[in-house]
């Protein structure tokens, strides 16, 4: 073997190619990873989450992508990259592509159903997914809306209090979704509307947070839920007005809504909106 071919064998061997667009994408995160072989798989991770596959788990994207799934895993678990520089770069990227216009945040929790006990911060608890207790893990998400774009921004783990490591600090939902809103202002993204379901739209420190960065929202609340009023004032309806919701599948529901006024007039309106407004 001569010196030239010597030389070849020992340098580092470029990264497989997937499709165009997965390659280009992923070239921005490059540097992040110093084995190419980590590298491949962040790809191929990309890959299988476009793909069509109805589960998209570990094992079932390694077959499709044709590596095997022990690679994904320890990719996932034990390759050499920070997660924490990747979720800056990306965030910084998004930040650049919208040039400061303005976009919505969604706040939601995703829970999923988790067997064993190898996986950190997995308990039974309210799994969203499959609406009951169960067996699995729960994170807190934010997403970025812009022209009916919808991207992932943050998420944070929910770690129950029986499942903290000595280093963990224990925080509520909702006080992970505080800190997710003060990481979104400070990484400069520019908010026009907050929007999130009822665990949060009752909750006082995540409303606390939106009013002291003056953010426009909208947050459901239970149907119990109350409002103090003066003995003079009264709660009025205002009359039903049908619409139609259109979902993302194409699929379509009429549904009605109407406002309700409790006492005066005020900056916060609340809304009832319903399928059925005789029941």
């Amino acid at each position: 073997m001569d010196v030239a071919e010597q030389i070849k064998k020992h340098l580092p061997r470029e990264a497989d190619t997937t499709v165009p667009e997965i390659d280009k994408y992923c070239e921005y995160y490059r540097s992040l990873f110093p084995e190419v072989r980590s590298y491949e798989c962040f790809k191929y991770l990309h890959l299988g989450i476009i793909s069509t596959l109805k589960r998209k788990s570990l094992p079932e994207i390694s077959k499709i992508v044709g590596i095997s799934s022990q690679s994904l895993h320890h990719f996932i678990s034990k390759s050499p990259w920070s997660k924490s520089e990747l979720e800056t770069r990306r965030l910084k990227r998004i930040k650049k592509i919208l040039r400061n216009q303005e976009i919505a945040i969604i706040i939601d929790e995703t829970g999923d159903r988790k067997k064993g006990k190898k996986t950190d911060y997995v308990s039974r608890q309210y799994l969203g997914s499959i609406g009951k207790v169960d067996n699995g893990i729960v994170s807190v998400n934010s997403y970025g809306v812009y022209q009916n774009i919808t991207f992932p921004l943050i998420t944070r783990i929910y770690k129950p209090k029986g499942k903290l490591k000595s280093e963990d600090k224990y925080k509520s939902k909702t006080e992970i979704a505080v800190d997710i809103i003060k990481e979104i202002k400070k990484i400069g993204l520019n908010i026009k509307i907050v929007l999130a379901d009822s665990l949060y739209g009752e909750s006082s420190n995540f409303l606390d947070i939106i009013y002291e960065y003056g953010l426009e929202y909208v947050v459901a609340i239970r149907s119990n839920h109350g409002v103090w009023l003066p003995s003079s004032q009264r709660v009025r309806a205002n009359k039903w007005c049908k619409f139609t919701r259109t979902f993302s599948d194409g699929t379509q529901e009429t549904r009605y809504i109407r406002e309700i006024i409790y006492g005066q007039k005020r900056a916060t309106t609340y809304w009832q909106i319903t399928t059925d407004y005789e029941t």
